[in-house]
């Protein structure tokens, strides 16, 4: 079997699935990417038995067949070699890899394909369609809130609810939540589905900003993602997602409007002061003014920092984690944000002041404890 093709185009496509290759996977034959070649079509797969992505190529082929090529030592030789058409032949009887470029020749050690296992079907599926800017946007606000814990496998993805009249999507690792709702995706059969944050984090990187419409089809064990020449099978999670809505304060009387990035450049600056362990900094707001301080006893560090600000409320001190914070803030892309507050150990709410037509948005971060609380 041979076939041509343009070596940037190749290298384009395979990043896009190379993520999901494992540095050391459990079944070795997963360090390769599936080559399939049909009717000048080339198919390549990569899976790690939780996710699968595909993605097809038009070819010049002599021929169809199959093979597995080595997935890092492929990616680098293609990241390496200037914009040209190469040819590539693999030997059907010993599997080996032939690439010729313009200047040169470099031959890999392919794999029998057979050993390759199959992309799962989605049978009995229920079908739904997304733009994709959409989940692109669904997803870069949700995602760095799932939690990376295995010992907590329910936080460590994120949360679809489908309803009659509109999508809700949640996230939370116990230390933030984010419940982000949109009205232009709905369902007229309300389902609710867990996908796991390494295929959604893949998903994202696939992604584009446009129109470009997301089928999405699942059913009970897996979710089907198919756009333009791109396919991702991932297993979704099969726990029960916690009741998030509980977590959420109410009667959160105590309002204060900042200036998001001011708010984010004050945190980098006094958070280099705090605890390492804790990362805590203490917000002290009144009088439209927000002070920010922390210290770490340890090293006689300290630092303090006041902002302005527009505040309806009673005086209020209350600790955060300054990275939980600023991550929050960092996966933002208003100007002016709502603190919402209540009391010094309850959680503080993290809201738009402006949003686009059809969204919603609530970040909620959990408060530390100060000294005086304790």
């Amino acid at each position: 079997m041979k076939f041509v093709v343009s070596s940037s185009l190749l290298l384009k496509n395979l990043k896009n699935i190379g993520g999901v290759v494992a540095s050391n996977p459990v079944v070795p034959i997963l360090e390769n990417i599936l080559f399939d070649v049909y009717d000048n079509v080339l198919s390549a797969t990569a899976s790690d038995m939780q996710s699968s992505v595909k993605t097809s190529i038009d070819v010049e082929a002599d021929g169809n067949g199959m093979v597995a090529v080595p997935a890092k030592k492929l990616l680098e030789t293609l990241a390496n070699l200037p914009e040209q058409p190469i040819t590539i032949t693999v030997d059907e009887d010993t599997y080996a890899v032939e690439i010729q470029s313009d200047n040169g020749y470099y031959k890999l050690s392919g794999e029998n394909a057979v050993d390759f296992p199959k992309m799962p079907e989605v049978n009995n599926a229920f079908s739904i369609e997304f733009a994709s800017s959409a989940l692109l946007r669904t997803i870069n606000f949700t995602l760095f809130a799932t939690s990376t814990d295995d010992m907590r496998p329910a936080m460590g993805g994120i949360y679809f609810q489908l309803k009659a009249d509109k999508g809700v999507f949640a996230a939370t690792d116990g230390h933030r939540l984010v419940r982000y709702t949109r009205t232009d995706i709905s369902s007229a059969n309300e389902t609710a589905i867990l996908l796991p944050r390494k295929a959604m984090s893949l998903l994202k990187s696939m992604l584009v900003d446009d129109d470009t419409v997301v089928t999405v089809n699942f059913n009970q064990t897996n979710a089907h993602f198919e756009f333009n020449n791109m396919q991702m099978i991932c297993r979704l999670l099969d726990e029960r997602y916690p009741d998030y809505e509980n977590a959420i304060p109410l009667n959160n009387i105590n309002v204060m409007t900042i200036g998001r990035q001011d708010l984010m450049n004050s945190l980098k600056r006094i958070s280099i002061y705090s605890n390492k362990v804790t990362n805590q900094v203490r917000f002290k707001i009144g009088d439209d003014q927000l002070h920010i301080s922390a210290e770490d006893l340890d090293f006689s560090n300290e630092a303090n920092e006041t902002l302005p600000c527009e505040y309806e409320g009673k005086q209020l001190e209350i600790g955060f984690n300054s990275r939980f914070f600023s991550e929050i803030l960092a996966n933002l892309d208003t100007n002016l944000i709502d603190l919402e507050l209540s009391e010094p150990n309850k959680a503080g709410l993290i809201i738009p002041k402006t949003m686009k037509e059809n969204e919603d948005l609530l970040m909620l971060v959990m408060p530390v404890m100060l000294n005086q609380y304790a």
